[in-house]
């Protein structure tokens, strides 16, 4: 009985953990974060402002600096400074991060 009700709750937080990881960020947030970015990037057509519009920016294969679109590589592109861009590495939290990034995704 101990060990059906163990493995029970055992299952019921490797769930809830599962379903925590996949909710990484929320695009509405992302959308506010993101208007620090507006007055460089577009997100409304392909034309370029300071820096690459950002439109589609997931359904592409490359970043500017060539590098494959993946999470991984658009976080660094925020923490990291580019030619004209600022690093944002300690000036957005880890959630905002998350959350632009899930905005980025919806264009």
């Amino acid at each position: 009985m101990r060990l059906t009700i163990c493995c029970l709750v055992a299952a019921l937080l490797l769930s809830l953990a599962c379903v925590a990881a996949q909710k990484k960020g929320d695009p509405a947030k992302g959308k506010v974060v993101f208007e620090a970015c507006a007055p460089c990037h577009n997100v409304d057509s392909d034309a370029r402002k300071m820096g690459p519009s950002l439109k589609g920016l997931f359904k592409r294969a490359k970043l500017e600096n060539g590098k494959k679109v993946t999470e991984e590589n658009v976080r660094s592109q925020i923490n990291s400074e580019g030619r004209q861009m600022p690093h944002y590495q300690d000036i957005l939290s880890e959630q905002e991060k998350d959350d632009l990034i899930a905005y980025l995704k919806t264009l």
